[in-house]
């Protein structure tokens, strides 16, 4: 009886095993295609017959994207746009353990007002964001660009969740020896949370790669687009250039899927965060 329900599941595993592998090549499918696009001449994507890999590889399409297509002013405002998105992650990190390990008058009323906030959809602040940014003289600027995402509710709700579940007795341990706070948030705190920070380190570079939004309405000049911009302008200046496009959907996919293939690990990790008080 035993071997027959083993046989059984068994064939039931390699039966969902199969599906799920037919699913993911179908899921990358259009990613595959769109990468192998990338280094076919305009002329062989546009033939009636297609065919996956390209009869003749060219490098051309992403030469275009630097040299017609600007990419290299916008992939170094995006960069700088993630970095300083990254400073923001460690802004975040410093708020959540002060909410989870220092207690200060009117500390709840604080939290759940930043809690708050995530109810508010973006779109309904960008109005009265932009014109506090306008009355400073940011806007059409990479710092009016930065400002507004430095800091997130959600991020420092993760990092205050995972930061409660530190014991208290290592924080008091390490005071007693006579260390500043300082030395605890970067020598103690910081490396236990190793997991919360790569998936926000994950999340954050996502978002500052992928900007938008709030840089196509704060920047009026092309000199401050972001990738995401330059990959809408391309679109539109280069309709029927098929090659130029796929480069340029290549070029903002890739480093994000580089990326989340390296840290996945840490996710679930991260995610699976459970109060043990």
């Amino acid at each position: 009886m035993d071997t027959g329900k083993q046989e059984a599941s068994r064939q039931t595993k390699i039966i969902v095993g199969l599906i799920l592998a037919v699913w993911a090549l179908v899921t990358i499918a259009p990613f595959l295609w769109m990468i192998l696009s990338s280094f076919k001449s305009n002329a062989e994507i546009s033939q009636m017959s297609q065919s996956i890999l390209p009869h003749h590889w060219t490098l051309q399409n992403y030469k275009d994207l630097f040299i017609s297509g600007n990419f290299g002013v916008y992939l170094k405002n995006t960069l700088i746009i993630t970095g300083f998105s990254f400073i923001g992650l460690l802004l975040n990190a410093m708020a959540g353990y002060g909410f989870a390990k220092f207690k200060f008058k009117g500390r709840g009323v604080l939290f759940i007002a930043v809690l708050a906030t995530m109810m508010i959809p973006g779109q309904v602040t960008m109005i009265p964001v932009y014109l506090i940014l306008n009355q400073a003289h940011l806007t059409n600027t990479l710092t009016g660009i930065i400002l507004p995402s430095l800091v997130g509710a959600f991020s420092i709700f993760l990092f205050r969740q995972f930061m409660s579940n530190i014991s208290d007795s290592i924080i008091e341990a390490a005071r007693l020896d006579g260390a500043s706070e300082w030395y605890i948030f970067w020598h103690i705190i910081l490396p236990i949370s190793k997991p919360v920070l790569a998936v926000q380190g994950i999340l954050t570079f996502i978002g500052g790669w992928n900007s938008f939004l709030w840089p196509l309405i704060i920047a009026n000049d092309q000199k401050y687009y972001t990738l995401s911009v330059g990959l809408q302008l391309l679109q539109g200046q280069h309709t029927s250039d098929y090659g130029l496009q796929m480069a340029g959907s290549s070029f903002m996919v890739i480093p994000i899927v580089i990326i989340f293939l390296i840290f996945q690990k840490y996710i679930l990790q991260g995610f699976n965060i459970q109060a043990e008080k």
